[in-house]
């Protein structure tokens, strides 16, 4: 059975879908089709239900629960792993709060968007950007401030940008709760028995990354662009972990308030369909 799957060229998901895509696994008779593209368009096209399984932003998630399932494998998912927003000149949570300044996100549908939201709702003047360009962004003064994720989380300082709040640490200091970024999600009309095999199949996957971390480095490389090693592997090390094998209680539980939290003050559809594989 050939199914299609949607994924970032980011590291971490690179690392954990490198052994489905090059068969170091046993893919239980499925055969996967990659899709790579940024983390905004992989929402957009699970919206459009495009794809069998796709990584998503699990705020992007309440707006397609109707067509997808949470997998319990492939979530990136944990605690001080949270986007920042920086900026070049020095400015206070306060500005921030007033809703005056123009913050670049890398998508309306993006978790780091919704923590944004979350932490500061007067916040309202955001432009959307694809995630790499908001450095350049805040650096030329198209924006006075920016959110940044991924790998952009290990380069900002050195670049003279600022960090104004770490938007991941309000989530746990208000929720307890890890920070639930994206996660893998599978065609919800498949049969239960075909959801359960790319499950053991994500599994796997991870599992056989974290085991033998150098065996997917060439695949992680060659999708990094001009990304220094030294930053793949801090991108891996930090987004890729024991959530990533499976969720758990902990897990499942940070993603419920994430959709409780969300749907009570507005930010998102109420959610009533069962969220998990």
């Amino acid at each position: 059975m050939k199914l299609s799957i949607g994924a970032s060229p980011c590291p971490n998901d690179c690392f954990i879908l490198d052994a489905v895509v090059h068969r170091r696994v046993d893919l239980e008779g499925l055969e996967f089709e990659l899709r790579l593209a940024d983390v905004e368009a992989l929402n957009r096209a699970a919206f459009a239900g495009e794809l069998d399984a796709t990584k998503l932003s699990y705020h992007a998630y309440a707006y397609c629960v109707d067509r997808y399932v949470v997998l319990n494998a492939g979530s990136a998912l944990g605690r001080g792993c949270g986007p920042l927003l920086i900026s070049k000149r020095a400015i206070a949570a306060e500005q921030v709060a007033a809703g005056e300044l123009t913050i670049a996100i890398p998508g309306r549908y993006t978790t780091a968007n919704f923590l944004l939201a979350a932490a500061f709702p007067a916040a309202s003047h955001t432009k959307e950007l694809v995630f790499s360009e908001i450095e350049a962004a805040v650096l030329d003064g198209v924006v006075d401030a920016g959110v940044i994720i991924h790998e952009n989380r290990f380069t900002y300082a050195a670049k003279g940008l600022k960090r104004i709040v770490d938007l991941g640490e309000v989530w746990e200091r208000q929720t307890g709760a890890p920070i639930p970024l994206g996660g893998i999600v599978v065609r919800r009309a498949l049969p239960d028995a075909v959801k359960q095999r790319v499950d053991r199949v994500l599994r796997r996957s991870v599992e056989f990354a974290l085991a033998n971390p150098e065996a997917s480095m060439p695949f992680v490389r060659e999708h990094a662009q001009e990304m220094s090693e030294q930053v793949m592997r801090q991108h891996i090390d930090l987004y890729v972990n024991d959530y990533s094998v499976d969720l758990g209680v902990e897990g499942r539980r940070a993603i419920g308030l994430l959709f409780d939290r969300g749907a009570s003050v507005g930010a998102i559809p109420m959610v009533t369909a069962p969220l998990f594989v």
